[in-house]
């Protein structure tokens, strides 16, 4: 991806100094066709094309977002009910990511969430140990962190 971001950025320069023309318009211009160029050439060139992994690392962020929203109203409904009646539990996630980066990017992400944190990963790296704040069953906190999070970071890591 990088070396893509480098082409194109370096044929975009080009074609201001072909056109001789410096202005803002002129070098997103040059950017579209470098842009065109890259998708012609992601054959040679490593990995996959870098406006995909781009919209994948965007829809991320957004799944975090709401992930994050959905969160904050579920502790908030915790806080304000007058009596306590939440059940916390510790639980094990298993995950299927493979690489180290995907599964710290997942336990990052399951800990920004408020209400659940990541306690450790097992020395294997297929189980996460998670402490929620309302626990209600094993299989519905390992659905929705299965459909959404791991989902997206599973799409990010994909070549």
């Amino acid at each position: 991806m990088a070396v893509q971001i480098l082409v194109n950025l370096l044929l975009s320069v080009f074609w201001l100094f072909v056109t001789g023309s410096y202005t803002f318009n002129n070098f997103i211009l040059g950017y579209l066709f470098a842009l065109l160029l890259v998708y012609l050439m992601r054959g040679i060139l490593p990995g996959r094309f870098y406006i995909i992994t781009v919209y994948k690392i965007i829809k991320l962020c957004f799944v975090f977002i709401i992930e994050l929203i959905k969160a904050n109203i579920d502790v908030i409904r915790i806080i304000i009910k007058p009596k306590m009646d939440n059940e916390p539990a510790f639980f094990t996630y298993n995950t299927d990511l493979k690489t180290d980066w995907e599964i710290a990017l997942l336990s990052n992400l399951i800990t920004l969430t408020p209400g659940t944190v990541v306690l450790g990963i097992s020395d294997d790296r297929t189980e996460i140990y998670i402490h929620c704040i309302d626990f209600s069953t094993k299989e519905e906190e390992v659905d929705g962190i299965k459909s959404s999070l791991e989902k997206v970071v599973r799409e990010v890591g994909e070549k």
